[in-house]
């Protein structure tokens, strides 16, 4: 069974950063390619990050220079580091497992607000 169990979510200031963490059990983590997602309401679900098995990374135009992924094979865990985060950065996060995102976690909530 594959769970994706992401957290690192809450309300931050302006400015301000967050660090979310994504735990994988039930798959070969190494194997696989990374991504985190986030949905705002009435938007639809965009790539944030993604990091490849080789911890190649690519970043959505919106975040690069402010965001950071980041995978610990060791832990089976991938992170995703926010700084200067600004009111638009609120949404749902979600990792996902895959290229073509096979796998999802539950999302954690982002709230950039003052």
């Amino acid at each position: 069974q594959v769970q994706l169990v992401e957290s690192g979510g809450g309300l931050v200031q302006p400015g301000g950063s967050l660090r979310l963490s994504c735990a994988a059990s039930g798959i070969t983590f190494s194997g696989y390619y990374m991504g985190w997602y986030r949905q705002a309401p009435g938007k639809q679900r965009e790539l944030v990050a993604g990091i490849t098995t080789g911890s190649n990374t690519n970043y959505a135009d919106s975040v690069k220079g402010r965001f950071t992924i980041s995978r610990d094979n060791a832990k089976n865990t991938v992170y995703l580091q926010m700084n200067s985060l600004k009111p638009e950065d609120t949404a749902v996060y979600y990792c996902s497992a895959g290229r073509v995102a096979s796998y999802w976690g539950q999302g954690t909530q982002v709230t950039v607000s003052s």
